[in-house]
């Protein structure tokens, strides 16, 4: 398949950006529709990336600003998506408000040119890649990581260092063990890694058994 606007998915972390060098990252990469996937969508230290500060800004050079971290963020208030206080990924992904938040996406890429938008600059510290990516491998879609100097990242780039980072490789009883099951063995690793806790002081979340 070719790539074009109606199969590719961008994604970029807002960083300690200005909104003017954010903006022209986004219309390097013919940017026209920004989704903001953070469960809370103000920064303590970058104000300029506060719901409403970054929503008119982008207004002003014609491109659509959408929240969707209700659907597709990391710190969602359904208590069956937490473990011991933490949030599982894993459960995330099977509620029904995610995969509404995934079919938006996908029907939203047939029209434009999307990118997630986040905080973290590297996109293996954020649930945009270890979370949304991670859930969108089986559509035909070319996902592109915009990165803080501006270059592309393809997803499957993105991937390889994931599973470099935690050195897995096939073991000895195990020597023909195919790539993708190394991948996601590094997803359920990162998982653990940036999940987060329950914001809300003195309470802790404990699936139903």
């Amino acid at each position: 398949m070719s790539e074009t606007k109606h199969n590719i998915l961008y994604t970029i972390g807002h960083s300690n950006h200005t909104i003017s060098h954010f903006i022209a990252l986004l219309k390097r990469h013919k940017i026209n529709v920004v989704v903001d996937v953070r469960s809370v969508p103000y920064s303590r230290y970058c104000s300029q990336f506060d719901k409403n500060v970054v929503s008119a800004a982008l207004q002003a050079v014609n491109i659509q600003y959408m929240f969707l971290g209700k659907e597709l963020g990391a710190r969602p208030d359904e208590p069956e998506c937490y473990e011991g206080g933490c949030v599982d990924f894993k459960w995330i992904a099977k509620s029904k408000g995610f995969k509404d938040g995934l079919q938006r996406l996908l029907e939203g890429v047939e029209k434009h040119h999307i990118v997630l938008m986040c905080t973290e600059k590297e996109p293996l510290e954020c649930h945009r890649t270890v979370l949304i990516c991670r859930n969108l491998k089986d559509h035909k879609l070319s996902i592109k990581h915009i990165l803080e100097d501006g270059r592309i990242e393809d997803h499957h780039d993105t991937e390889r260092r994931l599973v470099k980072m935690f050195k897995i490789e096939p073991t000895l009883f195990e020597p023909e063990k195919k790539e993708s099951d190394l991948v996601e063995k590094a997803y359920d690793q990162q998982s653990q890694n940036i999940s987060h806790r329950s914001e809300e002081p003195g309470k802790v979340y404990e699936r139903a058994k």
